[in-house]
Parts: C-alpha cells; sequence; structure tokens
C-alpha cells in the first residue's frame, strides 16, 4: 500500500511538471500579476452616472481590495460613446483578482455606493470581463 502511494504522487507530481513545462504560460497564471479588462455597457443616459461612480467611489475601493487601477477609456465613436466605459485593472494573481472581487462585492461601503447611485435607476446592463498576460514585447512588462 505505501509503495502504491509513492508511485501515485510521483505520477501526480510528473503530469505537474509535463504540465507546467509545456504550459508555462498557464502554470505560472495562478501566482504572476494579471491584467484584466472590462467593459461596461449602460442603460441609455447612465453612462454619466457610472462615470461619476467611478470616478468618485469605484476607483478608489479598488485599490482598497488590491487591485491596482491601470486607465480608464470611453470610445470616441457614437454609438459606444454613448454607453461603454472599457477599463483596465490589474491584480496579484488569478487567484488574487477571485478574492480582490469577492472583497469589492461584499464591501459596505460598495453596496452603499451602489445602492446611493442607483436611487434614479439601474444603471449597467453588461458588463464583459477578459484576464490578459502581457507578451514579452510588451512596454507594460
Amino acid at each position: 500500500m505505501k509503495q502504491a502511494l509513492l508511485v501515485l504522487a510521483g505520477l501526480v507530481a510528473g503530469v505537474f511538471v509535463s504540465q507546467t513545462l509545456s504550459h508555462p504560460q498557464e502554470a505560472s497564471a495562478a501566482s504572476s500579476p494579471v491584467y484584466e479588462m472590462r467593459t461596461y455597457y449602460t442603460l441609455p443616459g447612465r453612462l454619466p452616472a457610472l462615470q461619476a461612480r467611478f470616478r468618485n467611489h469605484t476607483t478608489k475601493l479598488f485599490e482598497k481590495h488590491g487591485m491596482k487601477n491601470i486607465g480608464y477609456w470611453v470610445p470616441q465613436d457614437a454609438p459606444k460613446s454613448e454607453n461603454t466605459l472599457i477599463y483596465i485593472i490589474s491584480h496579484a494573481s488569478r487567484d488574487a483578482a477571485k478574492q480582490n472581487w469577492d472583497a469589492f462585492r461584499n464591501d459596505p461601503e460598495w453596496k452603499k455606493v451602489a445602492k446611493e447611485s442607483e436611487a434614479d435607476g439601474k444603471i449597467v446592463e453588461k458588463v464583459e470581463s477578459v484576464f490578459m498576460n502581457p507578451t514579452d514585447y510588451s512596454p507594460i512588462k
């Protein structure tokens, strides 16, 4: 039995090493910095309310919860310029991103801000999120 457990442990370790060597980005993604691009689409006429919420509260709360603000953009051309906010933040790792978002969503200050900012109605219609790794030739790396 002891010998079988040692063989099993060796196989598991071998698979891990094999996966790490053949997919180094995937293996390191859990423990290396990761960037997240998020695109928010607002309901008609609600982009100014979303921008005010980010300007006055959200960016500070992101930092409080381990998220680094990289940049925020609004498209130049209509119709997206009327309802779209795009931003990039970074997290210490993909695992940290999950923890950061959980802490942010459960923060009493965030809950209060969200409720107050939506007193005139819902703001966000849809959110898209993409996690990204910088390339080896990216100036950000």
